[in-house]
This record gives C-alpha cells, structure tokens and sequence, in this order.
C-alpha cells in the first residue's frame, strides 16, 4: 500500500530487499579504501561538492531544535533526494561517513539537544569533523530525531586508517571500532549480529560455509572473507579494482543502483551506476571548496568514462529541484510525500550562505 510522509519518515517504508547496501574498509600497507554498493528502487542521483566556510542551519524535525554551523571541510558527497541531504560521501580530511538500513535501531529520545534528519547528519559529520574520533564526540552535541526518522546504521572511516561502526540501540548511540571491530564490514543487521550469526555458522559447519539464508549475513561472510583474503594475500590485483570485486560480488541484481569506491589515500573517488556502468572518478585535487567557489554538480547518470571534473557545472535550485522531483517520482511504488514536503526540499540550500572567505 501507497502512503503519504510528511517529512524524511518516507525511508521508513523501505524493505531490505531492495535496500540491502554493504559497505566494507580495506587498509594494506598504506591502502585505504572505503566501498559501498548503494541499493533501492531509483538510481537516479548527482554528485555535489559541499563548500567550507558556509553558514548552516538544520532543518526542523518533528521532536527538537535546529542547530546552526559553519561547514570547517569541504566534501564531495552522492545526493539523491536533494542537496544538503547526502546518502554518503568523503570530505577533504579523507572522512568518509556511509549509510545502510538497520531494523531494530532507535533513537535516542528528545532531550536537550538539537535534532538532525538521518541524511543531514552525513552532511553535518562531512561539514565539522575530521576524524572518527570528532564524529563520535559529536553524540554529546547534536542527536538524530527519533520521530519520523528512518533505522538506519553508518560506517565511518578517516584517512587515519580509523574506521568504526555507528549504531543506535536502545536510544543510545553504539560504537564498535579498534579491537572490538575484527572486520571493517557492514551491511543490513547489527554489526554484534552479524559478527556472531558468522562465527557460529562457520563454527558449525567445520569451517566450510559458503552461503547464507540471511542475505545480509550472507554478503557480510562474503565481504569479510574477501577484504581478509586481500590484506593477508598478495592478490596481484589493484586495490581499486578488487574493491569493485568485491561489490560485483555482493551486488543485488536490478536493486543495486551505484557502487562506489573512495581512494582516502589518495582523496580520489570512484562510482559506476547501473544505468551508465563505465567507471568514472573525481579527484579531490580538482575542486575548489573555497566558500568564494561555487558549488559544482553532476549528473551520475551519464555515459562518460574517467575523469568527470571538467564537465561538473555549477549549483543550482532548479537542478536541484529536478533531482528532487525525479527522485520523488521514481520512488513512488514505495512512498508518497506531499508537495509541501518536495519544495521545502529543494529549496533548502538556497538558505545556506557564505560566511568566511577562504
């Protein structure tokens, strides 16, 4: 059945199969990347780069306050239901904050601190923090509202080589990262979870499982035993193009929509779609987040292979409306919003200014 959302509760009606996304974080002699295969029912999407020095403030939600913020790092982030409202992305410190659903999460309840939509948490992390470290500090300033909101979990890794699990459990924010993270995978149950249903049914078998009637555990065991084989093994291969194995692996037919590859080392980002697969990338090096800088977008949906940062073009609300629009439409089997919903969307960065000059 078809409803009607208010605000961002339109999440709320996503089903694992066709949400079922799986990150993971390789770091070998110095190699740091970040993979994710993002998977729903529209792949419509643009790449947007996020300027430092702009002035921001939150977008109401149903349980608390807005908070005000000046962005310290520039970020490059991949933005599907508008932007400022990013699905993940990397900022110029090599921070990289990706999303996956998870049942079973829940908010922390209303209390004295400002609230943050589930997207636009990304966005404040990729604005104001530099490390893992900075993000889960920032559980003492801000939370995610816990109405109206979608079960989601993150995984976070910084060009450090710091990666943790971000979940909610029981209204409290819950990390695994260091001794208590072996594997630095996610996908769609909790990371303890996951952990233990594959220990247990390795345990069992003798050791020779190789699939799983949980298809999240199933493309977790996969992901993990790939990144393990890769770290301990000299494979010969690239790492860039074993990360991309790796997603071709746990990939989820029709429903996986973008996967993407983040070179934190090198501050490089790689993406393909299903609707244009040629490997595209842009570099970190080739933007300018100056607040002086206009923002830059690009339409993911294209067929153009390497390097696309001379053919971004600058922000504007009305590409930003069509993205809204389109995303909106294509999401429709799932949820409706209303139309007061769509424009206070789009028209969201047009409140943002620049407030230092770099």
């Amino acid at each position: 059945m078809k409803k009607i959302f208010p605000l961002f509760a339109f999440l709320l009606l996503l089903a694992v199969d066709v949400f079922a996304c799986t990150t993971f974080f390789i770091n070998k002699d110095g190699q740091m990347v970040f993979g994710r295969n993002y998977d729903w029912v529209t792949g419509n999407g643009m790449v947007c780069t996020n300027q430092k020095g702009l002035s921001k403030t939150s977008r109401k939600t149903n349980d608390g306050e807005t908070i005000s913020w000046v962005s310290r790092y520039g970020s490059i982030t991949f933005n599907q239901y508008g932007k400022e409202f990013p699905t993940g992305g990397m900022n110029e410190q090599g921070l990289v904050v990706e999303l996956m659903w998870l049942d079973g999460t829940r908010y922390p309840e209303p209390d004295q601190r400002p609230a943050l939509g589930v997207l636009q948490w990304i966005q404040y992390q990729l604005d104001n923090c530099g490390s893992v470290k900075d993000i889960i500090a920032t559980d003492k300033k801000i939370r995610i509202a816990s109405k109206g909101t979608t079960p989601l979990h993150y995984l976070v890794a910084d060009g450090a080589g710091n990666v943790a699990t971000i979940e909610f459990i029981d209204g409290e924010m819950l990390v695994h990262e260091g001794k208590d993270l072996p594997f630095a995978v996610l996908t769609n149950n909790s990371y303890e979870e996951s952990i233990n249903q594959t220990a247990a049914a390795i345990k069992s078998s003798g050791g020779n499982v190789r699939s799983f009637t949980d298809n999240s555990i199933d493309r977790f065991a996969t992901a993990c035993n790939m990144v393990q084989r890769f770290q301990q093994t000299d494979l010969g291969v690239p790492v860039i193009d074993y990360a991309f194995n790796i997603l071709g692996k746990v990939a989820q037919g029709s429903h996986t929509k973008w996967s993407i590859v983040y070179d934190i080392g090198h501050k490089k980002i790689y993406f393909k779609t299903a609707e244009q697969p040629q490997q595209k990338s842009l570099s970190f090096s080739a933007v300018d987040f100056s607040c002086r800088a206009s923002s830059k977008i690009w339409n993911m949906n294209q067929a153009v292979e390497g390097d696309i940062s001379a053919l971004l073009v600058p922000f504007s609300i009305d590409a930003n409306r069509d993205l809204v629009e389109k995303s909106f439409e294509e999401s429709a089997s799932q949820f409706t919003v209303t139309e007061e919903v769509k424009r206070s969307t789009w028209e969201y960065p047009a409140r943002i200014s620049c407030l230092k000059q770099d």
